[in-house]
C-alpha cells in the first residue's frame, strides 16, 4: 500500500538554511517580545499577563519543535549547528537536548511495538493487562488516563520536575546523555537566576510558570492525540512493521493555520514518523504533493477531543477502547455472551 515511500520523501529531507534561520528568528524573537510584553502587562493587571501567556506558550511550543528537529538532525545540514541550536532551545523548553534526543529516538524506533512500550510514549495498557493487574495499578492507570491529570497536572510535573533527572537512562545512554541533564539543570539555574536578579524573582515566576504550564500541556496534548486515536496501530514485535506504525499509528492532525504555525507543522505526524529527517517546514508540502501521504486517519479539532475517551488497547478488536467498553466486553466474555461495541452500536 505504501510501496515506494522512500523515493517519495527523499527530496523533502534537504533542509534550507534560509528557512531554518528565519524560523529561529521568528520563534525565539517572538518569545522574547512576548516576555517583554508580559512583563509590562504586570503594571496593568495579572489577568492581562495570564491572557498573554497563551500566545507566549505558542512560541515556546514552536521552539520545542525546533529542538525536536535538531534532535533528528533535520533542521540544519550541519550536525554541530543542530546540536548548538538544540542546546540553546533547551534553556527555554526545560528539556535536556541530548537526553531527550536519545529517548525520542527510541520512541521512533519502536513506536506502536507492544513489547517496547515505556520510553517516550504515553502509558498504554492492553485490556488483558488491565484486568490482570492488581487493583492499585488499575487505579493508578485510571488516574493517569484522566484528562485533568494527563493534560493538566502531568505535563507540568514532567517538564519542571521529571526532566531534571535521567530517570529512564539505561546502559544504552552512554554518550553523554545522563550528564547533559545535569549540565542543563546548571545552565537553567544560572540563566533564570540572572533573569530573576534583573526583573525580580516574583515577576519572573509570574511570567514563566503560566507559560510553561500552558506550553507543556499543549505539547502533551499534541503528542497524545497524534498516537492515541481509536483506529491507531499497535502490534507485537514479530508482526510489527515500521511503515504501518508510521502511517497507521500516527494521525494527520489538521489544525487551523495559526495553530499549525505555532505547532511547527507537527500535525503532519504520519510523515514525520515515516521520515524524521524531513524538517518541519517541508512536511506540509510533502503531504499536499503526494496522494500516498494522504491515506491516513485525519483528525480536526472537533474530532480530536473525542480521543480522550479511549484508554485501553483491545487486541481482539485491533483498536483503542474506553474503560466502559472494556468492562462490558469482559463481563460478556465471563458470561459467555457476545457484546456489541459501544462505539459502533
Amino acid at each position: 500500500m505504501y510501496a515506494g515511500w522512500k523515493s517519495v520523501v527523499g527530496k523533502y529531507t534537504r533542509p534550507s538554511v534560509k528557512q531554518s534561520v528565519w524560523q529561529i528568528v521568528n520563534s525565539f524573537g517572538g518569545l522574547f517580545i512576548m516576555w517583554i510584553v508580559m512583563y509590562l502587562s504586570l503594571q496593568v493587571g495579572y489577568w492581562l499577563t495570564l491572557l498573554l501567556a497563551i500566545p507566549t506558550a505558542g512560541f515556546l511550543v514552536r521552539i520545542f519543535i525546533i529542538q525536536h528537529d535538531c534532535g533528528h538532525g533535520s533542521f540544519f545540514k550541519s550536525g554541530r549547528a543542530n546540536d548548538a541550536t538544540g542546546i540553546v532551545a533547551s534553556l527555554f523548553t526545560f528539556v535536556a537536548y541530548k537526553y531527550w534526543r536519545k529517548s525520542h529516538a527510541i520512541h521512533h524506533a519502536h513506536h506502536a511495538e507492544l513489547e517496547e512500550r515505556g520510553t517516550g510514549d504515553v502509558w498504554t495498557m492492553t485490556t488483558d493487562e488491565y484486568f490482570a493487574a492488581p487493583w492499585w495499578k488499575r487505579a493508578a492507570y485510571r488516574i493517569f488516563r484522566n484528562p485533568f491529570f494527563l493534560f493538566g497536572v502531568a505535563p507540568t510535573i514532567n517538564f519542571l520536575v521529571l526532566e531534571r533527572f535521567p530517570i529512564s537512562a539505561d546502559e544504552t545512554y552512554r554518550h553523554g546523555e545522563r550528564s547533559s541533564v545535569w549540565w542543563t539543570n546548571a545552565a537553567l539555574a544560572g540563566f533564570y537566576t540572572l533573569i530573576g536578579a534583573a526583573i525580580g524573582f516574583d515577576k519572573m515566576l509570574m511570567i514563566l510558570l503560566p507559560t510553561m504550564i500552558l506550553a507543556s500541556s499543549a505539547g502533551v496534548w499534541l503528542f497524545y492525540v497524534q498516537h492515541q486515536f481509536e483506529r491507531t496501530y499497535w502490534e507485537h514485535t514479530p508482526e510489527w512493521d515500521y511503515t504501518l506504525a508510521a502511517m497507521h499509528g500516527s494521525s494527520y492532525y489538521e489544525l487551523p493555520k495559526v495553530l499549525q504555525w505555532f505547532t511547527g507543522n507537527i500535525g503532519f505526524h504520519h510523515i514525520h514518523h515515516l521520515s524524521p529527517r524531513i524538517p518541519n517546514y517541508n512536511l506540509e508540502k510533502c503531504h499536499k504533493e503526494n496522494e500516498l501521504m494522504q491515506r491516513v486517519v485525519k483528525l480536526d479539532l472537533r474530532k480530536s477531543f473525542s480521543t480522550v475517551r479511549f484508554a485501553l488497547w483491545d487486541e481482539q478488536k485491533d483498536r483503542l477502547v474506553t474503560f466502559k467498553e472494556a468492562a462490558a466486553a469482559r463481563a460478556a466474555a465471563l458470561q459467555g455472551a457476545p457484546v456489541q461495541s459501544a462505539s459502533h452500536a
